[in-house]
């Protein structure tokens, strides 16, 4: 997949607000993409770590508005934060009704993410008056690198082939959804992390541990799900990716060359987000997007 167009206006010029969604998950099926159990797990991996991740994000927010004096950043940050909660108790409802109603307890799994996401918490808690500025800064360039791939993730949720495949409408909004506003606020993490100093290489540490770890959760998410899943085989992981890659020729989920390329945009020393995804095409899909209209 090819980079959008340029934006016809810049994402600094919208300004951010919580959109109030309804999703009925009562019909959507386990295998939500047809003939591809292991690109619908895949997806669904997503929701596996989302609620954790977002509420960390929030947290890393909250705690730099105790040193933000721009007040345009400061509005940033609000705006992002009203966002990021509905992101959160949205993706809390597909664990609770979603995954239980098909018989898959996503707890395991979800007690190691909540482990990795407190080691900021832990870290931030440990450091002295003067260290909490600098633990605060670190955990906004690690922000900055996550937001990199909620918004490319994001930017290929609005332009795959779901629809094509037959994907399941509600779902496939859902992460639409999602990944439009993801496109929509994708500049605020990176301007607070430079408010906080983010210099070259701290955007470079940041970006290769992210990247790590966002490769790592995905796949042993999606790995947790087919264990789980009694239709399938308890593959291993070498196995696993083999399927994933089918899964992404069909069109199921990103290719790996696109995660690559995407991830090491993060590297050039020009990286700017507001080249990646585009507003104008997040903002148009919220403006239509059947969970937002249903509620309306």
């Amino acid at each position: 997949m090819s980079r959008s167009a340029p934006d016809r206006f810049a994402p600094d010029e919208v300004a951010l607000h919580p959109r109030k969604v309804q999703f009925h998950w009562d019909d959507a099926p386990l295998h939500w993409i047809p003939n591809d159990p292991y690109g619908s797990h895949a997806a669904t991996a997503l929701n596996l770590f989302v609620p954790a991740a977002e509420r960390w994000f929030s947290k890393v927010l909250v705690d730099a508005m105790e040193y933000v004096r721009d007040d345009v950043i400061r509005e940033e940050i609000i705006g992002f934060l009203g966002q990021e909660a509905v992101h959160a108790s949205t993706h809390e409802e597909v664990l609770a009704d979603y995954l239980m109603r098909h018989g898959i307890d996503p707890q395991p799994y979800v007690r190691q993410i909540d482990w990795i996401i407190s080691l900021y918490d832990q870290r931030v808690a440990a450091a002295s008056a003067r260290g909490r500025r600098r633990a605060i800064a670190s955990g906004t360039h690690m922000l900055c690198g996550a937001e990199h791939f909620t918004c490319i993730l994001g930017h290929w949720a609005l332009n795959n082939r779901w629809d094509q495949l037959g994907a399941d409408p509600t779902l496939a909004d859902f992460y639409r959804w999602h990944g439009a506003e993801e496109v929509e606020h994708r500049h605020v993490s990176y301007n607070v992390a430079k408010y906080f100093g983010m210099d070259y290489l701290a955007q470079a540490v940041a970006g290769a541990l992210v990247t790590v770890a966002v490769f790592a959760m995905v796949f042993r998410g999606t790995k947790f799900l087919v264990h789980a899943d009694p239709a399938l085989p308890n593959l291993g992981y070498v196995r696993l990716l083999w399927r994933l890659r089918a899964s992404a020729k069909r069109g199921s989920v990103p290719t790996g060359g696109y995660l690559l390329r995407s991830a090491a945009r993060m590297f050039r020393r020009d990286y700017d987000p507001v080249d990646e995804g585009s507003t104008a095409q997040a903002i148009a899909y919220l403006a239509t997007s059947p969970a937002a209209r249903a509620y309306g």
